[in-house]
């Protein structure tokens, strides 16, 4: 067995499997002690660069230089403008797109992502620095400081949840969330730059920073202030999306060159950039210090910020109420990012490595002048188009940065600020979820679907840190409601046959009516309708299987209708985990269920009516007119643990309070057997609360295995009646063998699948069915 403990052992005395109790010790051992062998893992994983650059080459080089300089071309333009959505200078964005391309490749798993300054972080950024930027007047003329504060501070818990394996924690942010947080987001980026794009952004009074809704209405109000910048503006902007749709155009035409259409479309940005700082030099080359337009003005040359980053407990203490959503923002945009070019690309990342990168990225960007940064879904899409071919393709786009930083920066004095948001707003307009995708939300979960739209209402009429917070609260309340409420189901049994003998079903019993099941028992496949079950041929292809007793809630041919269990044995599916969250709401479901279906096995269990409790229903005075004797008594309980991976102290002393509840319901004591219990922790904790044998009990059924034979093919039956150490298994084997025509394998070695110890424990429904049918001498 894959789940029992590593030190299995044999009793000798009958030669039965018993199996040793899962020890504290050994899950130690297993899941928490670190080893020599899995703490030198842990070290070599920390620096996956040493798994692959021994193997670089020239063809490798070739791949990760086309990347890099064109990720190269599009970051320097990205960064500045983004600088300026953080409330910073645009060397800035220079700094943080330095940095990060330039540490990822040592971390990295992901050959695609590039690390820099990003439309959502960096607005994030400068609403953190708009609201703590009064309370720190000291910082006033040097906000670069709290955002390297802040950037430190993210950085140093990132990295610890990526030391500690914590990636799994971004798993429970579902699809929607993100979806709602980058959708919301681009919105408000989106319309904070509208006013720039137009030139009426330095109206007296227009807060561009204020909620979105507010933005969108007062720029009609203030809509008369716009000027020469809108035409700037507004011409970029189509011009970037003309380019692209002639592109996408030209692709679609000639397929054959479309890999420089590719490249077309990717410099775009470079292009418009360069045209339009053109038109602005040639415009304000005489109007040095009053220009015709807004433009970016003097950028300085060189890394002039670089220091030791300032971290006290003033800062901390105003930034630290957005530390939540700005960790948020840093890790789901760049983990899901990643898995998603890993997916596409055959190739998986590792989440714990991820969260490394971009903690260790952050906490060094600030010497250097940087503010935080994370994974660029626009940037890595191109680099992963031009062929990337390794993660170390940043180093060189970092070249082309520092190049830019040093060589470009009087091109950069003519760029204009309506150029810019053209830019950002060209760039946020990919984050918006479409209307397809949308639609497909309604189609699969309509619950998630409202999530979504929750998300996108919140971040647009308050803030993208409180959509944030509204779609993963949201989440996990639905996630937590799905728990408490699955609900388990009593299950039956269908008999199926392979599809090849139909016709000696149809030939040999006409009384059975068989027909094709599209979906429940399987393609290919026939199964029996009927109520004949004699005159059914004993046919090599038949199995039984179990499905919910309402077959059709699980999709199954509606014309299926599964046989229940004998009267008073009832089988009940667990769907879910069986924890404290729904182990009250699956019991009090099942407790209902049986009795629904069975009738007590005493009139009047309390004697007088003075110990009646005052919640028992029915007339003041019982008699056997008023219980259905057409119903069955409670005989026997099957669990279905096939889906159940973990149990806790709550739900095994529910189980307990449950079987006491049944036994006098059915005035006996009632058999409680569980089939696929997976763990050794979970039968631990099933035996600790008194299941899984009785006193008198001896297992009567055994799923067994050869281990020793040389035709497996003589073993026919997965189940053996008998003691665990008869050896008539050897001859139940030898006649099978027999009646088929061929030599018995006289090596054939039978062992049971699970301890003889614990006989309420069944490998599987078919053997926990049987064996509850022996024991109530059914069979």
């Amino acid at each position: 067995m894959a789940d029992s403990p590593s030190n299995n052992s044999w009793s000798s005395d009958r030669g039965a499997y018993i199996e040793p109790r899962a020890s504290s010790k050994e899950w130690l051992q297993q899941n928490v002690l670190p080893t020599r062998t899995k703490t030198v893992t842990y070290v070599k994983s920390l620096f996956p660069i040493f798994t692959w650059i021994y193997r670089y080459n020239w063809t490798w080089f070739v791949g990760d230089l086309v990347a890099g300089v064109t990720v190269g071309v599009v970051v320097i333009p990205q960064g500045m403008a983004y600088a300026k959505l953080a409330q910073l200078s645009p060397e800035f964005g220079l700094y943080s797109s330095f940095i990060g391309c330039a540490m990822y490749f040592m971390f990295a798993t992901s050959k695609d992502i590039t690390i820099g300054p990003v439309a959502v972080m960096s607005t994030l950024m400068g609403h953190i620095l708009q609201d703590v930027m009064p309370h720190l007047p000291q910082y006033a003329d040097q906000p670069w400081v709290v955002a390297g504060c802040l950037s430190v501070v993210l950085g140093c818990i990132v990295t610890a949840l990526g030391l500690l394996r914590l990636g799994f924690i971004v798993d429970f942010i579902p699809l929607p969330a993100i979806a709602a947080f980058m959708t919301g987001s681009a919105l408000n980026i989106a319309m904070g730059q509208i006013p720039t794009l137009m030139g009426n952004n330095t109206a007296k009074g227009y807060n561009t920073r204020a909620p979105t809704y507010l933005v969108f209405g007062n720029f009609f109000k203030y809509i008369k202030h716009c000027d020469i910048n809108a035409a700037i503006g507004l011409t970029a902007l189509f011009l970037l999306y003309a380019i692209r749709a002639a592109c996408k155009y030209g692709a679609r035409r000639w397929p054959k060159y479309e890999k420089a259409f590719f490249f077309a479309t990717t410099l775009r940005t470079a292009f418009v950039i360069l045209l339009y700082t053109l038109i602005s030099y040639l415009a304000n080359r005489n109007h040095h210090d009053h220009p015709r337009f807004s433009i970016l003005g003097t950028v300085p040359r060189g890394f002039k910020h670089m220091a030791v980053p300032t971290v006290n407990s003033n800062i901390l203490s105003e930034v630290a109420g957005k530390i939540p959503s700005a960790i948020i923002v840093l890790v789901i945009e760049h983990i899901s990012i990643s898995k998603s070019f890993g997916r596409v690309n055959n190739y998986t990342i590792n989440p714990n490595q991820e969260l490394i990168a971009i903690g260790v990225t952050n906490i060094f960007g600030p010497f250097f002048g940087a503010y935080p940064a994370t994974g660029s879904f626009s940037r890595t899409a191109i680099k992963s188009k031009a062929g990337v071919r390794t993660p170390l393709a940043g180093l060189i786009t970092a070249a082309i940065v520092v190049i830019a930083i040093y060589a470009l920066p009087p091109v950069f004095y003519y760029i204009s600020n309506a150029l810019l948001a053209a830019v950002i707003i060209h760039a946020v307009g990919d984050l918006i979820t479409t209307p397809k995708t949308i639609r497909s939300f309604w189609r699969i979960s309509p619950f998630e679907f409202i999530i979504f739209w929750a998300g996108v209402i919140v971040s647009v009429f308050s803030s993208i840190d409180n959509g944030i917070y509204t779609t993963v609260a949201a989440s996990g309340a639905l996630l937590l409601f799905r728990i408490a409420k699955a609900r388990g189901k009593l299950v039956g049994t269908v008999r199926v046959y392979s599809s090849h003998h139909q016709q000696h079903l149809a030939s040999d019993s006409k009384k059975i009516q068989t027909v094709a099941v599209e979906a429940g028992a399987g393609a290919g496949a026939v199964v029996s309708t009927g109520t004949d079950a004699d005159r059914v041929p004993n046919l090599g292809g038949q199995r039984r299987v179990f499905m919910t007793l309402d077959g059709a809630a699980e999709g199954a041919n509606p014309t299926v209708r599964p046989e229940a269990p004998p009267a008073g044995i009832y089988i009940y599916r667990l769907n879910e985990g069986y924890l404290y969250p729904n182990a009250v709401h699956f019991t009090d479901h099942m407790v209902g269920e049986i009795k629904a279906h069975t009738r007590p096995g005493v009139l009047n269990p309390y004697g007088s009516l003075g110990n009646r409790p005052w919640n028992d229903p029915g007339p003041r005075h019982k008699s056997e007119s008023d219980i259905d004797a057409s119903l069955p008594l409670l005989r026997a309980i099957v669990l279905d643990f096939t889906g159940v991976s973990n149990v806790d102290i709550t739900s095994i002393q529910n189980l307990v309070d449950v079987r006491k509840q049944l036994d006098r319901y059915a005035d006996a004591e009632v058999p409680w057997h569980f089939a696929g219990v997976k763990s050794p922790w979970i039968r631990r904790a099933l035996v600790a609360g008194g299941f899984g044998s009785s006193g008198s009990s001896t297992r009567t059924v055994f799923s067994v295995a050869n281990i020793g034979g040389s035709d497996d093919r003589d073993v026919r039956d997965a189940g053996a009646t008998g003691d665990a150490g008869d050896p008539r298994w050897r001859r139940s084997v030898t006649k099978l063998a027999d009646a088929d025509g061929r030599e018995p394998s006289i090596e054939s070695l039978l062992v049971p699948m699970l301890s003889s110890s614990h006989p309420f424990f069944h490998f599987d429904l078919d053997e926990a069915l049987e064996a509850a049918e022996l024991e109530l001498g059914l069979k």
